[in-house]
């Protein structure tokens, strides 16, 4: 692969700057992060936490149908379990699995403690829905469909009481700086605008995820895959970077911002019909509306063609109860544009919606780059394999995030001699009159990655995918201008030209990755990035897919890549 990258977004002397000490700096403040920082602040040791935009504004606030876990009479860790590897399609980590799964009951406990409100039955037990792909009803909510919210609530509430915790927002994260191929600290813009360092030997990345690579997403505007493309900077392996969820169900009103109807409308009766008012989903799948989220994506998207319409409708009148009770998130949103969800169909299409690869990690959470963690949305940790299960994010967030948040606090180390500078390539001056149009370019690179990396897939589409990419990432590394939003279009287009080159390597059709042109699945595998040093500036990256028959393949190349530093 011929891809380069610049070893860091800004080129600075670490001299001339003002640092902040810390034992461990967490990078994203959702319920990864956030659950990761307590742990670490808890094991005694000094934490910040740094916010690229507010404490609120994360992918997990706008989380609606709710956190998996087996909390009921006739459900099982075993059931839990299969049905996540089933939809994982092949390539989830059973040891993982177990371990997320297993931990279901404790991080409810744990949400409770911190004060979470969960509805609950009037026998006082929690009411538990049911969602796709799973054979019980098992999804704890809040509010009915602001789950999310009410976690982010009590996540915040409890590092704000923390002593030892320090909160950074509106703070962008820039780049890992590394000492003798170990993480030192972190470079990051301040709320002022300064350029900032925070030492920390332990560094963990939980930025979510990358939905704002495509056009059509229920992602806030933050998600620009910057952890991965930061990790990525750092020396780390990055993994099945073409696997990239799309939400069947996103609100559809021209003009308007994409918002996501959760799955839960589905699992209380809410049903799928095409302009015509014929319903779709019996003849794609056996599950219909519950099947899993990439088949029904896949299904509204070809419906979408045959009527020749934008989108297709959710049908909420014959859900088991008042939609406007069960969904007042959902009602209140769609009642602003004229929509009573109780009698009208509600316009809906797909949109991405979950970034399923990331940084490799290990069952602790560590990276290839020996001090940096990832957790989360922007970690690859074997749960969701290739198609992640509905409401199991928000609990890998709180499990793995408490084992990595624990991991990094007992790794803390003296810091090390602090590097001099971060060096980049020397920018090209453009020749007077030409500019580079930042929010034209964003907006190219999420249109073409919705039409030639979407949800559907050729060779074809991604050849002309990869030269677009490898056109405009150039010209952004040399003429982009030193902001945020710059910034943000070259983390965007990094990722992007990844996921672009697993979806080329990956010739079948397995879980969100559909090829046209490749329908069968082919023997488990996974396909790993890693990033070569070419120089002091520039690095570019060597893909290569491996066997999956179990983990062990990947551990030990983790293991191997280790020793090789």
């Amino acid at each position: 692969m011929s891809m380069h990258c610049d070893r860091h977004l800004l080129g600075v002397d670490l001299r001339s700057i003002p640092a902040y000490r810390f034992d461990v700096v967490v990078v994203g403040g959702g319920v990864a992060g956030g659950n990761a920082a307590l742990h670490a602040a808890n094991a005694g040791k000094t934490v910040a936490i740094i916010s690229k935009a507010d404490a609120v504004t994360t992918n997990t606030n706008m989380a609606q149908g709710g956190m998996a876990a087996v909390m009921t009479e006739g459900d099982s860790f075993a059931s839990h379990i299969e049905d996540t590897i089933k939809v994982g399609s092949g390539l989830c980590d059973l040891d993982t699995v177990e371990r997320v799964i297993s931990g279901g009951p404790s991080a409810v406990e744990s949400l409770l403690a911190m004060g979470a409100s969960f509805d609950c039955l009037s026998n006082g037990t929690l009411d538990c829905s049911r969602e796709g792909g799973h054979k019980h009803a098992r999804v704890v909510h809040a509010h009915g469909d602001a789950t999310g919210r009410e976690i982010q609530r009590v996540i915040n509430a409890s590092l704000k009481a923390s002593d030892s915790i320090t909160i950074f927002t509106n703070t962008f994260a820039l780049d890992i700086v590394t000492a003798q191929g170990e993480a030192y600290g972190l470079l990051a813009r301040s709320s002022s605008g300064s350029i900032v360092l925070f030492t920390a030997g332990q560094i963990i990345l939980a930025t979510g995820g990358g939905g704002q690579l495509y056009r059509e997403t229920t992602n806030p505007t933050i998600a620009t895959a910057d952890g991965v493309a930061m990790g990525f900077r750092a020396g780390c392996t990055v993994r099945d970077m073409e696997f990239f969820q799309f939400h069947p169900t996103c609100l559809y009103i021209a003009g308007a911002a994409r918002v996501l109807i959760s799955e839960i409308v589905r699992g209380h009766g809410g049903v799928l019909r095409d302009r015509h008012g014929q319903r779709f989903m019996p003849k794609a799948h056996p599950d219909a509306e519950l099947a899993p989220r990439d088949i029904v994506s896949r299904a509204a998207f070809r419906q979408m063609i045959q009527t020749s319409d934008t989108n297709v409708y959710l049908d909420l009148s014959e859900v088991d109860s008042d939609p406007h009770v069960l969904f007042p998130g959902i009602s209140k949103m769609c009642n602003f544009f004229g929509i009573d969800i109780a009698t009208d169909p509600v316009p809906v299409r797909p949109g991405a919606h979950y970034m399923i690869g990331g940084l490799l990690v290990d069952a602790q959470g560590r990276t290839t780059t020996p001090g940096v963690w990832a957790v989360g949305e922007c970690a690859s940790s074997g749960l969701h394999g290739a198609n992640r299960m509905g409401s199991n994010s928000l609990l890998e967030g709180m499990v793995l995030g408490e084992i990595a948040g624990r991991g990094a606090a007992k790794s803390v180390i003296k810091r090390k001699r602090r590097p001099d500078r971060l060096l980049r390539r020397t920018m090209d001056h453009p020749p007077q009159g030409i500019e580079l149009g930042i929010s034209d370019l964003v907006y190219s690179l999420k249109s073409l990655m919705w039409r030639q990396v979407g949800l559907e897939r050729n060779k074809s589409a991604l050849l002309e995918a990869r030269e677009h990419i490898s056109f405009w990432f150039d010209a952004a590394r040399r003429l982009a201008p030193s902001e945020p939003r710059a910034w943000e279009l070259i983390n965007m287009l990094t990722v992007a030209s990844i996921a672009t080159e697993g979806a080329m390597k990956r010739e079948e059709s397995r879980g969100v990755h559909f090829r046209t042109d490749y329908l069968d699945v082919d023997e488990p595998k996974h396909s790993l990035m890693r990033p070569i040093a070419v120089d002091d500036c520039t690095i570019e990256c060597d893909i290569e897919v491996v066997p999956c028959d179990s983990r062990k393949e990947c551990l030990q190349a983790l293991a191997e890549h280790k020793t090789n530093k």
